[in-house]
């Protein structure tokens, strides 16, 4: 799920990576092309485990790595669709651990009622929450953007998983204040599996061949294994994917 705190003018271009680990947990690593009026917060809802602690995700950056998605792509024969001043505080009194990441800050949100240690300006009204019940034992994953039209860098992380066997992609969209049964997705998953779906395209390289900075990439990419990619485009039902 991606969900903006307030209405964006344009998302687009949006690529995700995602990698189990043994010891339960994932990888996952979101990018996109937006534009926004105003400065605004970008929330992942992640299918963590119901007594996870405040210190259960680990943020990764990938600032030097702006081309990640790009090198991944390269990597596939068919083509692909389509230093900043911190700003207002994005946590409250009670705060929750801020973390740099890059050009924007980032908070893990380990409960829905945490959110009231955010400022108003940075989470959803609780009728959004309401609507989507599918969420009321999740965790979130919340980075402060800056206004503009600008390409993000990578946001990466690692969460543990309330499911091992299942990797999550947040696709869900909530880019107006509104759940619409269906949206326009302009999205490219990528991941490595164990044993991967007949639908994803498989890279004919190891990953350690297709990326130019492997090492950079803080263990998230298993250089020894394959990529997979799934493209996902045009007006679908709105709803996260887990495979």
């Amino acid at each position: 799920m991606c969900c903006f705190s307030k209405a964006v003018e344009s998302v687009s271009n949006t690529n995700i990576f995602a990698r189990g680990l043994k010891n339960g947990g994932q990888f996952l690593v979101y990018s996109m092309l937006m534009k926004a009026g105003e400065d605004l917060a970008m929330i992942l809802p992640l299918p963590t485990p119901k007594d996870v602690k405040e210190d259960g995700v680990r943020f990764l950056n990938l600032e030097k790595y702006d081309n990640f998605f790009a090198e991944l792509a390269a990597a596939f024969p068919v083509p692909r669709t389509k230093g900043d001043t911190r700003g207002p505080a994005l946590w409250g009194t009670d705060k929750l651990k801020v973390v740099e990441v890059g050009s924007y800050v980032a908070s893990f949100v380990p409960t829905l009622k945490a959110f009231d240690r955010l400022d108003e300006a940075f989470k959803l009204p609780t009728k959004i929450w309401d609507g989507l019940p599918q969420y009321k034992e999740a965790s979130f994953a919340v980075f402060q953007l800056k206004k503009g039209e600008k390409k993000v860098h990578p946001m990466a992380f690692e969460f543990p998983r309330r499911d091992p066997k299942t990797l999550f992609f947040p696709t869900v969209h909530i880019h107006d204040g509104t759940v619409h049964e269906k949206e326009k997705f302009d999205h490219v998953l990528y991941a490595q599996f164990e044993s991967a779906p007949m639908a994803w395209e498989e890279s004919q390289q190891l990953a350690g061949q297709i990326l130019s900075k492997p090492n950079d990439t803080h263990g998230i990419v298993d250089a020894k294994g394959h990529v997979y990619r799934r493209r996902m485009s045009g007006l679908l039902k709105n709803e996260d994917v887990y495979v």
